[in-house]
């Protein structure tokens, strides 16, 4: 049995356990529960304070944990990382107040900054050569600047709008982040066996979700240069429709190139064009 900890509440937890679902893992839990085991894997989940959960890996109180990596920067720098997990995804940033002109980091020097970061924030004005005031404060920082308790403050910004929504600008971007699964250093040697297994899963549900499976008719006096557009895992399957002279070709594409190689495909003559979403990709 494996032990994992995820974030007790929050988008970070639905995301969680949405991949463990999409790699086969029923999990048996209810409302309020802090652990939970799986039906048809052995593994346990403990479901924690996300600030807490790189010290429970540390003294190996968990085996393994979906966290986000600007948590372990902040407080397990020591903590391996097994897999970036692709969702999740933010940024660690500084703001000052919307009316504040911003030149560049030396801004910062001898003000006052609100943060739950602390670490990260230090090492970061360190690097650049600055010292300020840091105020920790464990919750909504984004108020300190309106109520005078700081000039500036460092938080993670998702979409912006909460920095919109308190008069504060973006200004620094110190790191990004995603979701990532972290390794106790005491796991056991039986433990990681059943970890690989976790992340053949989890590298077969990333791969599904970047790729899109393509079908597609072409006369077979285009179908070079049809195939030539077409990136597949090795080379696309080409199969003879009953129609002489066409046949269907069937590949996979990065969702990223999707668009761009679609309209290419038009423009070569392919016709009948199909989209299918991809459940697992194993490689």
């Amino acid at each position: 049995m494996i032990r994992i900890a995820i974030q007790k509440s929050g988008r970070l937890n639905e995301d969680s356990l949405q991949i463990l679902k999409d790699c086969g893992i029923s999990i048996d839990n209810g409302k309020d529960q802090l652990k939970a085991s799986s039906r048809n894997f052995p593994l346990e989940v403990f479901y924690l304070r996300n600030g807490d959960i790189p010290q429970y890996l540390r003294d190996g109180v968990v085996d393994i944990a979906i966290i986000g990596e600007n948590v372990l920067i902040e407080k397990g720098e020591d903590i391996e990382i097994a897999e970036k997990l692709g969702f999740s995804k933010c940024k660690v940033s500084l703001a000052v107040p919307k009316s504040v002109k911003y030149a560049s980091v030396q801004d910062f020097e001898g003000k006052r900054i609100a943060t739950s970061y602390p670490n990260t924030v230090r090492n970061y004005l360190k690097k650049n050569g600055v010292t300020a005031d840091l105020h920790i404060i464990n919750g909504s920082v984004e108020i300190a600047p309106n109520i005078g308790l700081a000039d500036a403050i460092c938080d993670i910004v998702s979409s912006g709008s909460t920095l919109f929504k308190n008069n504060l600008k973006e200004v620094e971007v110190m790191l990004k982040s995603e979701a990532v699964l972290a390794v106790s250093p005491k796991i056991s040697e039986v433990r990681r066996e059943i970890l690989k297994k976790i992340q053949f899963r989890i590298r077969s549900v990333l791969q599904a979700r970047q790729s899109k499976y393509v079908l597609l008719n072409a006369p077979n006096d285009k179908l070079d240069r049809i195939l030539s557009l077409l990136p597949g895992m090795r080379s696309p399957t080409v199969l003879p429709l009953a129609e002489m002279g066409w046949s269907s070709v069937h590949t996979v594409i990065n969702k990223d190139k999707f668009w761009e190689v679609i309209h290419e495909l038009k423009e070569a003559g392919a016709e009948g064009i199909l989209v299918c979403p991809i459940e697992k990709m194993v490689l």
